[in-house]
């Protein structure tokens, strides 16, 4: 069985996935079933870190462009995404997030996803 633990892209309203400008980009997890995950796949030990690298790319294309990493689970992983120098238009921004954990002394990642459409108008 697997826990949707995240990332959880934060958009507070429907509205705000109109970019223009510095944007700010935030997800959260659900960390109870981070640690059933863990759990059911044999890699119950403590967490390492946590990191969620952010990327974009304009909808219909394949290669994905990184905007920045986060580590800071107390801001939800947040990075600033500067999107004055895109054409406006359809895009799509993943959140790529990686947990380490350590199991008897070996270092092992899990990793999900999270991808959104939003539109960016300058």
């Amino acid at each position: 069985m697997s826990y949707d633990w995240g990332p959880n892209f934060i958009v507070p309203s429907e509205t705000l996935k109109k970019f223009s400008g510095t944007v700010r980009l935030r997800e959260m997890l659900d960390e109870d079933l981070l640690k059933q995950e863990l759990k059911e796949l044999e890699l119950s030990g403590p967490v390492l870190r946590i990191t969620n690298p952010w990327y974009y790319r304009k909808k219909g294309t394949s290669t994905w462009i990184k905007i920045g990493e986060s580590e800071d689970k107390s801001e939800n992983f947040a990075v600033q995404w500067d999107t004055r120098k895109l054409a406006n238009g359809r895009y799509e921004v993943l959140g790529l997030m990686h947990v380490f954990v350590n199991r008897s002394g070996m270092e092992y990642a899990i990793a999900r996803q999270s991808m959104v459409e939003v539109s960016v108008k300058n």
